[in-house]
């Protein structure tokens, strides 16, 4: 199936870095987005930038896809699909990057069986290194399933999974994790600034290090134990350093963050199960 004519109800950051991926990758052409918003300079913006088209009804972009992105906040799903609803047949396709809101719920408010795709991404979609994972429900052949994942590999890599409440582990693991990646990264920063360096040599440093080391490991696949060891020569700093972290929990902590933070996900998620 040709990808024909894709629609974004929301023109924000995450609708933005879908178009630019979707335009560099060739995916898409401009001609077949269209995006809907309340706000007109975000759809100035888009219109003037990617060349996209743009209306700020959600009933025209609605009913000119065959793909509907809801990339608008999680509160605004409601509110949204009882303006479009009447509009979705059963050739459309519905992608959802709200996050917390499931596809049974999704299916309750439209009240009719159609394709329904949940999508986890995260903020490094912003600059095309994004990791999104994909659930698709049933009504979905492989050839779509194929479709929706060229859709966000277009923003970084895109995984698909079969079971839709592991999107709440995905939440508090990639979802979240650019905030403990950011944190983490701010404490080598300062670390180097403790130690004398000047705090924008120690922010590049430790930025770079971060990127470079997990640029390695999934281009050369090698595990993070077996590149530690690598590093770590005996008696030498890393392994010395490496104790610290290992007396202060740095693992645990880590584990645990991803733990508190599913745990919230499937708080927050609407609809049941």
């Amino acid at each position: 199936m040709q990808l024909k004519k894709i629609g974004f109800i929301g023109a924000g950051s995450m609708a933005e870095a879908l178009v630019k991926g979707l335009l560099l990758s060739g995916v898409f052409k401009k001609d077949q987005i269209m995006m809907s918003d309340v706000a007109k300079d975000r759809l100035n913006f888009m219109s003037s930038h990617y060349g996209v088209k743009t209306t700020p009804k959600n009933i025209e972009a609605a009913k000119m896809s065959d793909l509907i992105v809801l990339a608008v906040k999680p509160n605004l799903i409601g509110v949204v699909l009882s303006e479009i609803k009447g509009l979705l047949t059963a050739r459309k396709i519905l992608i959802s990057i709200a996050a917390g809101i499931n596809t049974s719920y999704i299916s309750e408010l439209v009240k009719r069986k159609m394709k329904i795709v949940r999508v986890m991404p995260n903020t490094p979609a912003l600059v095309l290194a994004g990791a999104s994972v994909i659930y698709c429900n049933p009504l979905l052949n492989q050839e779509e399933k194929e479709n929706i994942s060229r859709i966000f590999e277009s923003i970084g890599i895109a995984l698909v999974i079969e079971n839709e409440e592991l999107l709440d582990a995905v939440t508090g693991l990639s979802g979240s994790g650019p905030a403990y990646v950011a944190m983490f990264i701010e404490a080598l920063s300062d670390g180097g600034v403790k130690m004398g360096l000047p705090r924008n040599m120690a922010l590049n440093l430790a930025a770079q290090t971060v990127y470079g080391t997990a640029k390695m490991m999934l281009e050369s696949g090698i595990h993070p134990a077996e590149l530690k060891d690598k590093v770590s020569s005996p008696g030498g700093t890393t392994i010395e350093g490496i104790k610290e972290l290992e007396v202060h929990g740095l693992r645990g902590s880590v584990i645990s963050a991803v733990e508190s933070a599913t745990r919230r996900s499937k708080e927050l998620s609407k609809g049941g199960k």
